[in-house]
């Protein structure tokens, strides 16, 4: 005959003696099992609750005034899709279109690819390269304002260093603000400069995630440290390389301080519209002509194009990897 002993639950009462059903659960039971339950959802309460107010409901609050005619200290008058149909008819949003994407493919092309050749070289044993390291981050550290009134003085036409380094190989100056391709060079080199040390140092982390082994194996078999990079290294950081596209892809169209402080604060993008971009562009609707329900529309069109930018670069990316993993 054997005798089997359950340990009562924290706050329950065992059995009594003799038989008869047990008691109900008292209150320290109840409140442990609810508080097992419940504590997950605690934990993650705080995130949902500032996403909701400092995310979600200013989205939905966006669309809801992008369908109203709307100026600071006056009532909103429903106008429907009117500012969306003067969006897509205005000329200067095309042209705001473009010069985001412009100076995005010729800030962020140069960018990625200066980023992936100085992570290779970091991941080299040399001296020095933790202060490397730290060097590489500090143009990120640095604020858009300072940074940009610092290249506006170098690029200045009459006093600018660049103008004076290319006069010494006798190249007339340039008249960086006022050109339209110049001036729009001029703030994808800000661009760069402030976003290629932490792109650098991503690429960095995800390349001493690569095993050791496969580059021995590769120098067994005889491949030189150009044929280790192509077939090892960015193998590898194929899913890091999509994470820098992606956020690389965002920031481009969001791109306002730069643009902003290098024409002096003003909205316009320069005389003719020249590096107006779409964040300028808002700003303009916005503040300048205190038309908030258009910038609002501006703004919800920047954010159905930024997911449109995501998406295809996640399935351009999907699409290759899957026909590299058949071949």
């Amino acid at each position: 005959m054997t005798l089997s002993l359950q340990r009562p639950a924290p706050g329950e009462r065992s059995a009594p003696p003799g038989g008869g059903s047990p008691r109900r659960p008292g209150w320290r039971s109840r409140l442990y099992r609810w508080e097992g339950r419940s504590a997950p959802y605690v934990y993650v309460a705080p995130f949902f609750l500032l996403f909701l107010a400092f995310g979600l409901f200013p989205l939905i609050y966006t669309a809801w005034i992008s369908l109203h005619q709307y100026r600071l200290g006056s009532r909103m008058k429903w106008v429907g899709l009117d500012n969306f149909i003067w969006l897509f008819t205005n000329e200067k949003f095309y042209n705001a279109l473009f010069k985001t994407f412009t100076i995005g493919i010729l800030s962020t092309v140069p960018q990625l690819l200066l980023a992936l050749g100085l992570a290779h070289l970091l991941n080299y044993k040399l001296r020095g390269r933790t202060f490397f390291r730290v060097a590489m981050i500090m143009p990120y550290a640095t604020s858009v304002a300072a940074a940009t009134l610092v290249f506006a003085q170098l690029f200045g036409r009459d006093a600018g260093a660049i103008n004076w380094l290319l006069g010494l190989v006798g190249i007339d100056a340039v008249d960086w603000r006022n050109g339209d391709w110049t001036a729009q060079i001029a703030i994808s080199v800000i661009i760069i400069w402030r976003w290629t040390g932490y792109n650098a140092l991503i690429y960095l982390a995800g390349m001493q995630s690569i095993s050791k082994d496969l580059y021995e194996a590769a120098t067994l078999d005889g491949a030189t440290k150009w044929q280790q990079f192509r077939h090892v290294t960015l193998p590898g950081l194929r899913p890091t390389i999509l994470f820098t596209v992606v956020v690389s892809t965002i920031g481009a169209s969001q791109v306002f301080g730069e643009p902003l402080i290098f024409g002096g604060g003003k909205s316009d993008g320069g005389a003719v519209n020249q590096y107006q971009t779409l964040g300028l562009f808002m700003y303009q609707q916005g503040w300048t002509y205190n038309a908030l329900g258009r910038a609002a529309a501006v703004a919800w069109v920047m954010f159905v194009l930024i997911i449109g930018l995501v998406w295809l670069n996640t399935r351009l990316a999907r699409r290759r990897q899957g026909k590299l993993g058949q071949s």
